[in-house]
């Protein structure tokens, strides 16, 4: 029996990385893929719960590529703040917080605040619309753990001029009304009666509840009136409320609900509806497309070539600024070998490759003698020698030649796979040449950035940390540099953070409130980094001193990675400390090994990369991480992972770690080209299984210029 008014704390906690492991790649290899329905300027919008859909049902629709939703509505006595996202076309995955304000997490852990559920859904497109085929689609609304609103269902969608008609079938809450027979009972008795699997405190996956029990019909129709801002909806609603979760019947008047969508603009949309005959509903939804993003730039334009003039640079060290400022390039050397002018050092402001050498070309063409008839630019990264890439001097190439150290080779041969590529550092570090220019570059940098931590989903409600962060480096060598993080408190709300879930784990990750708590000025990070370029493939690094905000200690890191391969190895090995929760200098008592074994794999699939890790964890835990990513034309990144461990029933509640990522460029913002990335993430719950260490760098991220990724693409897109 449920109390009503006290229900223990069984929240949610799944991982959007489920798609990747169980759904997507397979049917993505195995089906045609489904059209966003956004490409005929259709309206689509995100249903109460969440995801394309009317009102309380969801429809075969699917949001444009690339389209991330946030969506909050109030339908008494629920709220709903909930997140879609279009990975790809035939694919929509979100994540859902209801807050049911009649109901309470149990005033022994939360005092009066309304119980809290999270929830994950998906859904994948099946079959495209045709002239006389509807477009049909199979979905999981909060698929695992407590399943509170646990259904599943088939829709198809069928347009007719402004109308857009839907007719599904639904299990779970979705279809609780059972107005027909299961017609999945011909496959087995499982399917007769659904059964409440006891899935503890959350975090397991509901397998036998899955399309079993008797189902209902949903659907609706879609009106698109003349006034083009104005939508209207109405709905038949399988649900019948009246075993609503937690022991909390509805009063439902009626079965059709009816509503209205106005859209304010490409990212506002306002809802309001009368549902279960008795119930107003008002909300509204914004949305970005993350495919999409983009922003006219204003950079100074490149310089013009000079054409017939005396060319002879007197002042290297201008030319260096020059790079610098309009090519983004910063420069450590510049020599010339031959008929060669090669310039050694990294880009810092263009995402496209192509655009800094472009921009060089005609800076290094007013100034190199008559005789230089190439321009090499050789990439390094923390003293890595990473690739270079050969463009004739002029006119301009259509075809610039991109080679490993010790390869030449047409853009043809690349795209066609005939050419031998090797790689190897000797060139590059020998002293053939006359080297007209040389700078250590900076010693010293700093930045100054504002920070947020944050914490929603348990009983403690909403927990922020607005912090101003100051990064400082100082360079010792070309191979070695000293790091710091210092963070101060601006505002937080952390004197909340009452609520520890119970662990019979070590406290790795759980006693996060009083590091945040305690600390107004703390030392996030002080160590010192070493590199090394171990043979042609392998790449090295170490590293000591204060290594995050909750662990100090040593580590290291081996990568191997053949230039320009889909595929990648590391394995990375750290002795450990916790640190007191001042993060300050001092020390607590708990030590550990850990580390991990990781396969980084370009799937080659819509820009698809996958990381599986293997290793020990921050609780002496042993298990796998799986992440996929994918990453968008705009150069957005958007991933979810999930980790299993063998810590079974000492993890607690949710099961399993898992979040989602998204990764950002800052010129997507602003007017101005920019390497900087900004990074949000999003985890259900801070649980001490399958905890890792978090490091500052990492070799797979310092080597990002060994991929070629979209250099063709760019060069065509930047060319003269």
């Amino acid at each position: 029996m449920i109390d009503e008014r006290a229900q223990p704390n069984r929240m949610l906690g799944r991982g959007i990385v489920i798609v990747g492991v169980t759904f997507l790649l397979p049917l993505g290899a195995t089906r045609a893929i489904a059209q966003s329905d956004a490409s005929d300027n259709r309206p689509v919008f995100q249903s109460d719960f969440g995801g394309v859909g009317l009102l309380q049902t969801p429809t075969a629709r699917m949001a444009a590529l690339g389209e991330m939703s946030l969506t909050y509505d109030e339908v008494d006595p629920y709220t709903h703040y909930a997140f879609s996202f279009q990975p790809f076309e035939w694919f929509e995955a979100g994540f859902r917080y209801t807050e049911i304000e009649n109901r309470l997490f149990g005033r022994a852990i939360a005092g009066d605040r309304d119980y809290l559920d999270k929830g994950v859904d998906l859904k994948l497109s099946l079959v495209d619309e045709g002239r006389y085929m509807p477009t049909l689609a199979v979905g999981f609304r909060d698929f695992g753990g407590t399943g509170l609103f646990g259904s599943e269902y088939l829709v198809a969608n069928k347009r007719w001029h402004d109308f857009d008609f839907s007719l599904g079938l639904g299990w779970g809450y979705l279809g609780s009304r059972g107005d027909i027979g299961n017609p999945l009972r011909v496959f087995g008795d499982r399917f007769a009666e659904r059964i409440d699997e006891d899935t503890g405190q959350g975090g397991d996956f509901n397998i036998k509840q899955l399309f079993s029990g008797r189902p209902s019909l949903f659907g609706g129709i879609q009106y698109q009136t003349p006034y083009k801002p104005l939508t209207l909806q109405l709905e038949y609603d399988g649900n019948d409320y009246e075993t609503e979760p937690l022991n909390n019947p509805q009063e439902q008047d009626s079965p059709l609900n009816i509503g209205a969508r106005f859209r304010v603009n490409d990212n506002l949309v306002l809802s309001a509806a009368w549902e279960r005959g008795n119930t107003a509903m008002l909300g509204a939804t914004l949305s970005v497309n993350l495919a999409g993003l983009s922003q006219p730039k204003s950079d100074a334009p490149p310089v013009a070539a000079k054409p017939g003039t005396d060319h002879h640079a007197d002042d290297w060290s201008r030319v260096a600024s020059d790079l610098s400022q309009n090519a983004g390039i910063s420069a450590t050397r510049i020599t010339r070998d031959a008929d060669s002018l090669i310039v050694e050092g990294q880009p810092t402001r263009f995402r496209s490759m192509p655009e800094a050498e472009l921009r060089a070309n005609k800076i290094l063409h007013n100034v190199a003698d008559s005789d230089i008839q190439k321009f090499r630019y050789r990439w390094k990264e923390r003293g890595f020698y990473l690739r270079e890439d050969i463009l004739p001097r002029a006119p301009l190439p259509e075809d610039p030649l991109l080679v490993a150290p010790e390869s030449t080779f047409s853009r043809d041969d690349y795209r066609h796979g005939v050419a031998s590529i090797t790689s190897s550092q000797s060139r590059a570090d020998s002293s053939a040449g006359e080297t007209v220019y040389e700078s250590a570059g900076d010693v010293f940098s700093w930045n100054l950035s504002p920070g947020l931590n944050q914490n929603y989903g348990g009983p403690d409600g909403y927990l922020y940390q607005i912090l101003a962060r100051l990064d400082t480096q100082l360079k010792t060598d070309e191979h070695g540099w000293f790091s710091n993080t210092l963070a101060y408190t601006l505002l937080d709300n952390f004197d909340k953070f009452d609520y520890i879930a119970d662990s019979d784990l070590p406290r790795v990750r759980t006693f996060v409130g009083r590091y945040l708590d305690e600390t107004d000025l703390g030392i996030y990070n002080l160590q010192y980094t070493r590199t090394a370029r171990l043979a042609d493939n392998w790449f090295g690094m170490a590293y000591a001193g204060y290594l995050e905000q909750m662990y100090a200690g040593a580590g290291g890191e081996i990568l191997y990675r053949p230039f320009n391969s889909n595929v990648a190895f590391g394995i990375d090995a750290n002795w450990v400390k916790q640190r007191e929760f001042d993060t300050q200098f001092g020390l607590r008592d708990y030590e550990t090994w850990v580390g991990n074994a990781t396969a980084y794999v370009d799937t080659g699939f819509k820009d698809v990369l996958a990381k599986i890790s293997v290793g020990r964890y921050l609780a002496k835990d042993i298990g796998a991480t799986f992440d996929f990513s994918r990453e968008f034309d705009s150069g957005v990144r958007l991933g979810a992972y999930a980790t299993f461990t063998d810590a079974g029933d000492d993890y607690g509640e949710g099961g399993f770690d898992k979040g989602i990522y998204l990764s950002m460029p800052l010129d997507v913002f602003f007017n101005k080209s920019s390497r900087r990335y900004a990074s949000v993430a999003w985890r259900p719950l801070t649980r001490d299984g399958g905890a890792k260490l978090a490091r500052r760098y990492s070799l797979y991220g310092l080597t990002g210029q060994r991929a070629l990724g979209d250099y063709w693409q760019d060069y065509e897109d930047a060319g003269p």
